[in-house]
């Protein structure tokens, strides 16, 4: 690391892009006065995200399951007309 330079992290460009004034507080170590309402915000996303990646499954499992079931029956009705 070079003397007097500092990494700056993702999460740093985020706070600046979404809220400058936000970025400033941040780096002048000013605590935000909502910590509930950021910390219920962040439990609330968290949730959400997990909800989001069980549709995400779900969808999956169901269009394999119809997938699966088209070849039951594309192999089913094949073998009807072969006999």
């Amino acid at each position: 690391m070079v003397k007097g330079k500092r990494t700056v992290r993702a999460s740093e460009i985020g706070t600046f892009i979404y809220c400058e004034r936000a970025w400033w507080y941040q780096r002048q170590g000013i605590e935000p006065i909502n910590r509930s309402e950021l910390a219920a915000g962040s439990e609330f996303h968290s949730a959400h995200a997990g909800r989001a990646r069980s549709v995400i499954l779900l969808r999956f499992a169901a269009s394999a399951l119809a997938i699966a079931a088209l070849v039951y029956l594309a192999l089913a009705l094949g073998a009807n007309l072969v006999w």
